[in-house]
């Protein structure tokens, strides 16, 4: 039994051994021979098959172990490989297989050698492979390929929109190559001729065939949902305080065309960004799209939007006109500038109306804000409450008992202080005693350090807006 399942290993491994071998052996030429002269150049490239391999790779080289033609291609497991566009005439070409092994680093075999033969005559004619002649519905992106013509070299390629017009290419020269495609996508739903000619070192085909085929007509249109949001307004400002403004589209779209409308009607694209950038007044036009492809062709799911780029400036205030009337205070904003503004009254971001006068306003300390509509900037002027010489007490007693001590306007709960810029303090005799500060504690009744007599003293208060109020007071000590 033990020596049986010696036997049964030796011929496993032996097995094993012969058929990793065979795998190993390099294959030999069988067409051409090594060594063979005037091989044709459109000649297949064959080789004895070798077992337990996974594939072959190919090279051919106008030198030794060059790949000059083809270097390393696959064949997959085929014992012979054709080259695509044949081989160059009265050359020594250098053949080398190599094996894919499994489990093995690749096996390259020994160099073959052969010649080809020279050419004599012209090629013959090739014949259009795609699209096919009378094809219908062709993509305008189309690849125009063609068959190899032995002995060929070059092939010039002529496409019209007519026989016999070569309105698109004529005799443009592709090389040794059996595609080609037009730099521009052909038109939509349009015959195509085409007319290929083979050359070589011996001239060119003749009597070649003319080919059509026609280009597809895309039958898709653009839904409600294909078409972009274009989100910008009538009128965007230039602002006269910056060097350029930036426009933002925020809808989204598979492309932009942001174009100056110019009087000569000689429109100018001037970014193709979500993003625009200006520095000039004037004129506009935005065009958002969206695309649907069909045979190759993109249609345009368009929408457009006009507007005005204008100039405009943060608002100054000018002057604000406080007036009584029955059923409240009339206030009236006067402005410079020459942007587009909107006023609001004790609120910053909301309730702007377009009129400057607010009526039946309570009285009170109010502020007013004007807005540039285009955000170019805001103004905001503090507005005094009425006030008189009642707002002002009518004594006090700096006698350090803690009550009444400073002489000062007097504020209440609606406001905690009253517009006023300046508070002169003058003695019976127009003397100027105190310059004081509406917002500090006050006067406590002294001059140059010394206390003042009593008696009565005098008053005058400056609102920002220069109006006067003047009146009177008593010092008791």
């Amino acid at each position: 039994m033990k020596n049986k399942k010696v036997l049964l290993f030796i011929s496993a491994w032996m097995f094993f051994f012969l058929t990793t071998s065979q795998a190993q052996q390099c294959p030999n030429m069988t067409s051409p021979l090594d060594g063979d002269i005037n091989v044709p150049v459109d000649n297949l490239i064959s080789w004895t098959e070798v077992d337990g391999i996974i594939g072959y790779l190919v090279s051919l080289g106008t030198t030794p172990g060059g790949g000059e033609i083809i270097n390393r291609r696959s064949s997959g497991q085929n014992n012979f490989y054709q080259p695509e566009v044949g081989l160059p005439e009265n050359t020594t070409i250098y053949v080398t297989i190599s094996l894919f092994l499994p489990d093995a680093p690749i096996k390259v075999c020994p160099l073959k050698v052969f010649t080809t033969t020279s050419i004599t005559e012209p090629p013959e004619c090739t014949s259009l492979v795609s699209p096919i002649n009378g094809e219908t519905e062709v993509r305008v992106d189309t690849n125009i390929k063609w068959n190899y013509s032995p002995s060929a070299t070059n092939y010039l390629i002529s496409i019209g929109t007519s026989s016999g017009n070569y309105d698109i290419v004529e005799n443009f020269e592709t090389g040794n190559v059996l595609a080609y495609k037009t730099d521009q996508n052909l038109e939509i739903d349009q015959q195509i001729f085409v007319i290929i000619i083979p050359v070589n070192q011996k001239g060119e085909a003749t009597g070649c065939q003319e080919y059509s085929f026609t280009t597809g007509e895309p039958t898709v249109k653009c839904n409600l949902n294909d078409f972009p949001l274009i989100s910008i307004p009538d009128k965007v400002p230039l602002c006269t305080n910056l060097n350029f403004g930036i426009l933002n589209n925020n809808g989204i779209a598979r492309g932009f065309r942001w174009i100056k409308i110019n009087n000569d009607d000689n429109d100018e694209i001037v970014s193709t960004n979500n993003t625009f950038e200006f520095d000039e007044i004037g004129n506009y036009r935005l065009e958002l799209y969206n695309t649907i492809s069909q045979f190759g062709a993109s249609i345009e799911c368009l929408v457009t939007k006009n507007f005005e780029v204008v100039t405009s400036n943060a608002p100054e205030i000018e002057n604000v006109i406080v007036s009584r009337e029955p059923d409240g205070l009339r206030i009236e904003i006067l402005t410079k500038g020459t942007g587009e503004y909107e006023y609001s009254l004790d609120n910053q971001d909301y309730g702007y109306q377009d009129y400057h006068i607010f009526n039946n306003v309570k009285p009170g300390e109010r502020t007013v804000y004007v807005r540039d509509k285009f955000g170019c900037g805001i103004a905001e002027r503090l507005v005094e409450r009425e006030i008189s010489f009642k707002n002002f007490p009518a004594f006090f007693s700096p006698n350090g008992d803690g009550i009444n001590d400073h002489w000062q306007i007097i504020t209440d709960s609606q406001s905690s202080e009253l517009n006023i810029e300046f508070i002169f303090i003058f003695d019976r005799y127009g003397n100027l005693l105190k310059q004081l500060n509406p917002k500090s504690i006050g006067w406590n009744g002294n001059f140059n350090g010394r206390q003042v007599p009593e008696s009565e003293y005098w008053f005058k208060a400056v609102s920002f807006s220069r109006k006067e109020i003047k009146g009177h007071f008593s010092l008791i000590r």
